[in-house]
């Protein structure tokens, strides 16, 4: 089971997913209306460390994070 919690501007509760790479849990988003949007242009992170690759691999207790782009000055 990994947690996937979102920042930034996605208002939704973090939830646990049964996913053994990133590739199961962005097709678990998929599917969710309020995160689908989000999905493209956001970076991820996995316990902390960003990562580009949907075929990282997950273990039971990861934290998967979805870091939307902000703008700033």
């Amino acid at each position: 089971m990994v947690r996937v919690e979102f920042l930034g501007p996605i208002q939704k509760e973090a939830l646990e997913l049964e996913a053994a790479t990133l590739h199961d849990v962005a097709a678990a988003l998929q599917n969710d209306a309020e995160v689908k949007d989000w999905l493209e242009s956001c970076a991820v992170a996995v316990n902390d460390t960003l990562v580009k690759s949907l075929d990282t691999v997950l273990k039971s207790g990861d934290k998967v994070s979805l870091l939307p782009p902000v703008c700033g000055g």
